[in-house]
């Protein structure tokens, strides 16, 4: 074992881009490439070029697979059907969740679940423990895959120039077989940022070959490299959940306002089962806490961990919290008490270092992008 970060294949290209590096979950990651704001904007109008090589690639095969995942994880993972993908969560017996996933069918009997790069050898051990008494096998293919996504009102157009896949026909948390720019991929269609986008899992010694390829289509469109940091800001607008602040073990998917993954209506027991029913009951009765948005009406910017206040009491927590170049204010994503919930809700802040800032509670998402 070392405590050096593991590199992905695109590593020697990001740092000739110039590149500002960071560790993130174990691995060098580009933070950005130069401006954040510049980087967030091209995602939003024109379109942007990730690396995402640090997520971790678990396949799941044999007759049991479905069987295997309807137990391990609180989706109904049976009912998807070849080609399309779903977004799930697997909780511990307590209902507290240990990661969010999305799992894309592959074949009959073959899965694939994609696990937060932080999360990826937990997702593993569980699963690998989950399987004992199935006919199934799980797999360890974070080596196997690098993967690459174009994000961005102008990604069709720019992928459509290097293959001849159905894009037109792929659906949204969809998945296919193709070759792009002569590379072998599965292409795929979910995205992270709140815009049209697609997903690239090629092999490692071809990613180089596939960036530069996406980086000369998207040339005229505006496409642009993209790092970790614009992609945090991108999601937060969004609404989207990041592992390790709106989703942690000590919430459940009802906490997280995300009820709707947790499937009882599937048959046989899974994990969790029996605290997350409790937990759902609880949800519907009065949830003690709520997930909302928070639109600060200064400038002085929330991070994770500050207090949200209202009375001069303490009323919730912030999760995330970043300057939105989209809405040009500083917002968040906080758990907050559900009496101080409702959109709308006047006379709440947020603790910045001592100062009670005025900030508005919104609904999620804040940003929806235009069909």
């Amino acid at each position: 074992m070392t405590d050096t970060p593991r590199r992905t294949a695109l590593d020697a290209l990001h740092r000739e881009l110039g590149a500002t590096m960071t560790d993130f979950a174990g691995w060098d990651m580009p933070l950005r490439y130069g401006s954040e704001r510049d980087e967030h904007v091209a995602v939003r109008t024109r379109a942007g070029l990730f690396d995402l090589s640090h997520m971790g690639e678990i396949t799941v095969t044999g007759p049991q697979a479905a069987a295997l995942l309807d137990f391990a994880l609180v989706g109904n993972i049976g009912s998807v059907a070849v080609g399309r993908a779903r977004y799930t969560m697997i909780c511990r017996e307590d209902g507290g969740i240990l990661d969010d996933l999305i799992v894309y069918r592959l074949a009959d009997a073959e899965y694939m679940v994609v696990a937060n790069a932080s999360n990826a050898q937990t997702v593993l051990d569980a699963l690998t423990e989950r399987a004992a008494g199935f006919d199934a096998a799980v797999r360890d293919d974070r080596d196997a895959y690098a993967l690459l996504a174009v994000q961005g009102p102008a990604s069709p157009a720019i992928l459509k120039s290097l293959t001849d896949a159905d894009l037109d026909g792929l659906k949204y948390y969809a998945g296919l077989p193709g070759t792009v720019a002569g590379v072998p991929a599965l292409i795929a269609r979910t995205g992270y940022t709140g815009e049209d986008g697609f997903e690239l899992f090629v092999a490692p010694g071809d990613a180089v070959k596939l960036w530069q390829a996406l980086t000369e289509a998207g040339a005229e469109a505006g496409l642009v490299p993209c790092g970790l940091s614009c992609r945090d800001t991108l999601r937060l607008e969004a609404g989207m959940p990041l592992y390790g602040h709106e989703l942690t073990t000590a919430t459940t998917p009802f906490d997280a306002g995300l009820g709707r993954v947790v499937k009882f209506e599937k048959e046989g027991d899974f994990v969790g089962r029996a605290a997350l029913q409790a937990a759902a009951e609880r949800a519907g009765a009065q949830p003690p806490r709520k997930l909302v948005g928070l639109i600060a009406e200064g400038r002085r910017v929330p991070r994770a961990g500050f207090a949200v206040v209202a009375g001069g009491e303490v009323v919730g927590e912030v999760t995330s919290g970043a300057p939105s170049p989209t809405l040009g204010k500083p917002i968040a994503i906080a758990y907050v008490d559900a009496a101080h919930a409702a959109p709308g809700t006047q006379g709440v802040g947020v603790d910045i270092r001592g100062s009670h800032e005025p900030y508005e509670v919104v609904a999620l998402p804040f940003y929806k992008r235009q069909r």
